[in-house]
């Protein structure tokens, strides 16, 4: 005889059934989610050499790390072409996952979604992990490829943009902020990288403008394409908007994996350190014979740098603007460190407005997060011209010196040959607040150069001088002699130590060990009001 089942039985299994059709819905849910779009424009997203917003997430984090957040949600616009188009995730993948074991939040942009445009769901996810960042306290990376604000939502959109904004600048200087432009950002889309710390582009694929071709066309007759108008080479040369520039998407999201690596999770926190094979007591003497004798000659400061460092590496920030100051993260004895250094290659080493304003930037990122600095200093002074003048020189020059005289973090000089003027002072001297000014036997500290000094202070005996080019050596080398070497800095204390350039190495290492546990207050104060 069969066994009757019993109404707790039938409870049982109707719940079991219900159970199961239910995760049947949210497996075909997560199902739609993760395949949005359709196929046909999938392949048209990698016929530009693009990958799709998972690819770029699954290429980026450590394989299976990553969580998705908010993977149902859908607009809730009524409008012309909305009403029957309401795909999952609503064209921007949010979530969180590790980078070398290291958590990280991020969004990445989903372009085959209504052209990844920001409606109001849409911005609600972005404002949501920018949330969570702040509040865990790790870095955030936007992976952007959208078209700007979505016409169809209207001022929503718009007031979406804007909570992104506020939430950009209140995460400032407390977790790194890092925006990979991947394909179009246009209009209010261009402000939240700008609003970054780092931003990456990548050649013929990634365009920023606040306005397009066709309306520059429009409005000024210029006829300029894309590329010309807000290309990656554009802004990494030009505009100063892009630090970083690659080839592919590829190298691009591996170059913001080495970024991290410098960085720390938060302005609390330490960089991380890493366990360090290059020798920190390692005698460099190349470097003695790497600056030339005659004092106008060029030479590559990078040089100087990868020789200091260990093991060579060198990234560097903004490699292709404003190239007469280098800047860039390394280590030293396994520390990391931000670099800032004249470059004597490109006019000279002198500082002019673009410069100034590429090392108030990062002086104050590594400020912001707890990375010392090593300033090497071959500076002639500030650029001279009516363009620099009206440009604003002034204004300019000071963001770096205001951004040098703010930093709390442990600062080291190391002045390699030229440090004249105020521009002497500017490179992190020790009267701005360095911690130690380090000097080579060829360095000349003085308010200008011989030359200059003496067509100025002799200029009535040369005139009367019966061979007045035999007198000017005669003064320039007593005025160097004198004046220009680094040890009259150091009787005074303004230098610290003149050492041979091959233990150069050696003594960074052993007083980055020294500083690493300076500590600074500064006054009580809202914020300092930086001369923008």
């Amino acid at each position: 005889m069969s066994q009757v089942p019993t109404g707790t039985d039938r409870t049982a299994a109707t719940v079991e059934d219900s159970m199961e059709r239910r995760l049947a819905d949210l497996l075909e849910r997560k199902e739609q989610s993760r395949s949005p779009s359709s196929a046909k424009a999938v392949e048209a997203q990698h016929a530009k050499g693009k990958m799709t917003a998972r690819e770029r997430i699954d290429y980026l984090l450590d394989p299976g790390s990553f969580q998705e957040l908010d993977a149902l949600v859908r607009h809730r616009t009524h409008g012309v072409g909305l009403d029957h188009s309401r795909p999952y995730t609503d064209g921007v993948v949010t979530g969180f996952g590790t980078i070398d074991g290291r958590r990280v939040c991020l969004y990445s942009q989903d372009f085959t979604v209504f052209g990844g445009s920001l409606g109001e769901a849409h911005a609600e996810k972005i404002h949501k992990v920018q949330d969570l960042a702040v509040e865990t306290g790790v870095p955030l990376i936007g992976l952007n490829d959208g078209g700007g604000a979505r016409i169809q939502e209207g001022v929503a959109a718009l007031h979406g943009f804007g909570g992104i904004f506020v939430r950009n600048a209140r995460a400032s200087g407390v977790v790194p902020q890092i925006s990979v432009v991947l394909g179009p950002s246009a209009g209010g889309a261009v402000y939240s990288p700008a609003l970054t710390d780092f931003v990456f582009m990548v050649e013929h694929t990634s365009h920023m403008f606040i306005t397009g071709p066709d309306v520059v066309r429009t409005v000024t007759g210029e006829d300029v394409t894309p590329e010309q108008l807000g290309g990656a080479r554009t802004h990494a040369t030009r505009s100063g908007v892009a630090a970083f520039v690659a080839e592919d998407e590829k190298a691009c999201l591996e170059e913001v994996r080495y970024l991290l690596s410098f960085l720390p999770s938060n302005n609390l926190e330490e960089p991380p350190s890493i366990p360090c094979d290059d020798d920190t007591d390692r005698v460099v003497p190349e470097l003695r014979d790497l600056v030339p004798a005659r004092p106008n000659q060029p030479y590559d400061m990078t040089q100087v740098i990868r020789s200091v460092v260990d093991d060579a590496e060198y990234l560097e920030y903004f490699p292709h603007w404003a190239t007469n100051l280098t800047c860039g993260f390394a280590r030293i004895g396994g520390r990391v460190v931000g670099v800032v250094g004249n470059q004597p290659e490109k006019l000279a080493g002198v500082l002019d407005i673009d410069s100034s304003g590429k090392g108030a930037r990062f002086v104050r990122t590594c400020d912001a997060f707890n990375i010392p600095l090593v300033t090497f200093v071959d500076v002639p002074g500030f650029m001279p011209g009516t363009d620099q003048e009206y440009g604003g020189i002034i204004r300019h020059g000071a963001k770096l010196l205001y951004a040098y005289c703010e930093a709390t973090v442990p600062r080291i000089q190391v002045i390699v040959r030229k440090a004249y003027g105020g521009a002497y002072l500017v490179m992190d001297s020790k009267s701005i607040g360095a911690d130690l000014c380090l000097a080579w036997p060829s360095a000349e500290l003085a308010v200008m150069g011989p030359e200059g000094a003496v067509g100025i202070v002799h200029r009535r005996e040369l005139a009367e001088a019966a061979d007045p080019e035999a007198r000017r050596a005669e003064l320039v080398a007593a005025y160097a002699e004198r004046f220009t070497n680094p040890y009259v800095a150091a009787e005074r204390g303004y230098v610290d130590d003149v050492i041979d350039p091959a233990d150069t190495r050696r003594v960074l290492s052993r007083s980055l060990e020294m500083i690493s546990s300076k500590r600074e207050d500064l006054p009580r104060r809202k914020h300092g009001n930086v001369p923008l």
